[in-house]
């Protein structure tokens, strides 16, 4: 009886590791992929999408708070894979590691829910888990390069705004297309299959030739995110908007394209614009969408259940006689029974 007793107290620590595990490996596979597209702004390498913010506010709300240990070691195998860890290394594996646990904790407060079908969500996920907590690493990591001396002052803020949008838009892109996969997997018919799949090939013809034209036609993009949001929501339009953005980074880092013969902070003011723009599109646009078809479902169930509810009603009715018979059944005319003595 003991050895099923520990055994059962050890599981959840068992279950716990091999999740933290998981997310270590994530982590840092998104890292990898991360630094595939990197900028370079006054000097400082960035990346314009960090993934790994994405893959761990997301691990969070899958799993709970009780994995942040591997995102803390999937932090620390990336700056291993960059530089020699250091004293100051600590710091911004902290760094990275709080910003997502209080987007998790903000998130939660705010009775977040995974499935976005509400508008809240999505704005929640936008100002709470992006634009709010993201502030903690970008302060931490750009604070501690001007701490130690390898970044001057007056760089301050262009370094702490392009790292700050890198993980925001991590949380942005990654996160919400992460908690579509890991949440349960709808029905889909054939004829949306063949939509969906004409919209895959509309979307790999048309977003290169938007990017890599020299007219800088990026807006060419929006009607396939709409087209997206409307038809596929969520999964649709997080899906065609990590692609533009992806595309659209890998071409900013060449210079080629819609970003020909710009500076670097040109770049990176336009590709952060337009990143931003089509993950707020993306995003907003499908929790509304999504939370318009769930009212549309709960009216028709409504309605359901109401004409349900009258047609048993109406089946517990006696048969209506000729009119009046009821009445004059119940008292003849003048209001009394006429009482006779036997």
């Amino acid at each position: 009886m003991a050895d099923v007793l520990d055994t059962r107290q050890f599981r959840p620590s068992t279950e716990a590791a091999l999740m933290s595990l998981a997310v270590t490996v994530c982590y840092y596979a998104a890292g990898r992929l991360g630094l595939m597209g990197r900028l370079v702004v006054e000097g400082v390498v960035f990346t314009p999408i960090w993934p790994p913010t994405g893959v761990a506010v997301a691990a969070l709300l899958v799993l709970g708070a009780r994995v942040w240990p591997g995102i803390a070691l999937g932090s620390f195998l990336v700056i291993a894979s960059l530089t020699t860890p250091g004293p100051t290394t600590v710091i911004t594996v902290v760094s990275n590691t709080v910003a997502p646990l209080c987007a998790f904790l903000l998130l939660r407060r705010a009775g977040f829910r995974r499935d976005m079908a509400r508008l809240r969500d999505g704005l929640s996920l936008v100002f709470l888990g992006g634009f709010g907590a993201m502030l903690i690493s970008a302060t931490a990591g750009v604070g501690l390069q001007v701490a130690k001396g390898s970044l001057d002052k007056s760089e301050f803020w262009p370094v702490w705004l392009a790292w700050w949008v890198g993980d925001t838009m991590g949380v942005l892109l990654v996160a919400p297309l992460l908690l579509v996969l890991a949440g349960p997997a709808g029905r889909f018919r054939v004829r949306r299959w063949k939509e969906a799949a004409f919209l895959g090939l509309t979307t790999l013809v048309l977003m290169p030739m938007a990017v890599l034209s020299p007219m800088s036609m990026l807006f060419l993009v929006f009607p396939l995110l709409i087209w997206a949001a409307l038809r596929f929501q969520l999964a649709g339009s997080m899906l065609c908007a990590l692609f533009a953005s992806v595309l659209t980074t890998f071409e900013a880092t060449s210079g080629r394209g819609a970003f020909l013969h710009l500076t670097d902070v040109e770049i990176m003011a336009k590709l952060q614009a337009f990143n931003g723009s089509a993950a707020l599109t993306a995003l907003l646009l499908a929790s509304v969408i999504t939370e318009q078809r769930a009212t549309r479902r709960s009216v028709r169930r409504a309605c359901q259940e109401l004409a349900e509810v009258l047609e048993h009603l109406a089946a517990g009715e006696p048969s209506p006689g000729p009119p009046g018979a009821t009445e004059s059944r119940a008292a003849p005319p003048g209001g009394h029974r006429d009482h006779r003595d036997p």
